[in-house]
């Protein structure tokens, strides 16, 4: 995954750099994946069973496969060039209109379009765009045709497969079981994209740039972070039929404390160590890494994300409620399960990078598992403030648990950024 000196300038596609960053167009596009990941936890909001769980987490696992093949695309030539952005406004279109039709992607709902079979032409559509791209750049990056089958083969078998359950017929055997293998479907398109991923040639393919790479899934994790706040308010209904309360406005602040404690898990050090050790290999050891630690590793780390903002919405609609006499065991679980999810996606990424074991994100996952029902008999806001007590201890244990390795890496990335701004001052000075 790294440069290729062959890279070329086209007239369709200009090729990346070892140096490149990410570009502002590529922020607009994950705006719009994003959006497709909290229109999903607000769907899922309206019926929490194993069931929909399974159903969000397979929908999750194939939006983010279409996020990480657009996301690669943009690592090999520049987005905002050429006619990338054609390409990327084009996905755009569909990937907001293919989450407008997350509520039907299983069960079709009488009247309108057919759910099911809208996700798919959208999911379809947006996967050729991207293989249409990679037949084409290969013009500028040098790499030949047959190096791209590998690629796009897995992902046309994914959506024949997505395709051919959106025209199951209403009934199959009993009723509901259209739904239940129709999502058999999707789990086999699920499963034949990611396995492609270790199958696949790697070493024919490159990551040009290690910094675009991890700063592109930092952006998608901030964006995901940032949205789950915005859900918080506005899909907690205030202003809209819901009483503003003590309860409900302790709740609130305390899910936006909660979401700050996860944003410091992830962006105080793990960013930018994971992304020094992708600039240290290279070879066939950097294709693993940024396969293994952001494509496969961060996709548990979203899910959390979606857990927690889920969790969220619904504690904060428990608070409202201070009178139900039943335990709030959906709300709280949700909520538990999503932040001990997060801590663990976290803590997968620092062993698979480091080869270190976090025994306190460990035993803190534990322990947040073992108490989703017993916090659940606790009022809404007590049971938040309690798993915001827990994220605050680990916060502090990993703040001077290992001190000197965060100072190291804090001030490896400030010295890189004012190397970076010292060359960009000096180009300035020349040219402009």
């Amino acid at each position: 995954m790294s440069s290729r000196a062959g890279n070329r300038r086209t007239g369709w596609f200009v090729p990346a750099g070892p140096g490149s960053r990410v570009t502002r167009l590529e922020l607009l596009y994950d705006l719009v994946f994003v959006y497709a990941f909290v229109n999903l936890a607000n769907t899922l909001s309206h019926r929490v069973t194993a069931g929909t769980l399974l159903a969000g987490g397979v929908v999750l696992a194939l939006l983010w496969y279409c996020w990480s093949s657009f996301a690669l695309l943009g690592n090999a030539v520049r987005a905002d060039q050429g006619l990338i952005p054609v390409a990327g406004a084009a996905i755009m279109v569909l990937a907001f209109v293919l989450a407008l039709t997350i509520p039907e992607a299983f069960v079709d709902r009488s009247g309108g379009l057919p759910g099911p079979v809208a996700f798919a032409v959208c999911y379809l559509a947006v996967r050729l765009i991207t293989t249409g791209a990679y037949w084409l750049v290969p013009g500028a990056t040098g790499r030949p045709a047959r190096q791209i089958w590998a690629l796009s083969a897995p992902g046309l078998a994914a959506t024949a497969l997505i395709l051919a359950a959106a025209l199951l017929p209403h009934a199959v055997a009993r009723p509901g079981g259209a739904a239940w293998l129709r999502l058999g479907l999707w789990l086999a398109a699920v499963l034949v994209e990611y396995a492609a991923g270790f199958a696949l040639p790697y070493a024919r393919l490159a990551v040009t740039s290690a910094g675009h790479w991890a700063e592109r899934h930092g952006q998608i994790v901030l964006i995901a972070l940032g949205e789950s706040v915005l859900s918080l308010g506005v899909g907690a209904g205030l202003g809209e039929g819901l009483t503003l309360t003590w309860p409900v406005v302790g709740t609130a602040a305390l899910g936006v404390v909660l979401i700050a404690l996860l944003w410091w898990s992830y962006f105080d050090t793990l960013a930018s160590s994971v992304e020094q050790a992708m600039h240290g290999t290279r070879g066939q050891e950097r294709i693993t890494l940024g396969r293994d630690a952001y494509t496969y590793l961060h996709l548990p780390l979203i899910a959390g994300v979606i857990g927690t903002a889920l969790g969220l919405k619904l504690i904060v609609g428990a608070a409202a409620a201070p009178d139900r006499s039943q335990p709030h065991t959906v709300e709280v679980a949700v909520l538990y399960v999503g932040v001990a999810l997060y801590i663990l996606s976290v803590a997968a990424v620092v062993f698979r990078t480091f080869r270190t074991i976090r025994y306190a994100s460990i035993g803190t996952a534990a322990l947040l598992a073992a108490l989703a029902v017993p916090a659940s008999r606790l009022p809404a806001v007590a049971a938040l403030a309690l798993l915001t007590a827990i994220g605050l201890s680990l916060t502090l244990v990993h703040r001077f648990v290992g001190a000197a390795a965060r100072t190291r890496v804090r001030e490896a990335a400030l010295h890189e950024q004012e190397a970076v701004e010292a060359a960009t001052n000096r180009w300035r000075g020349t040219h402009l």
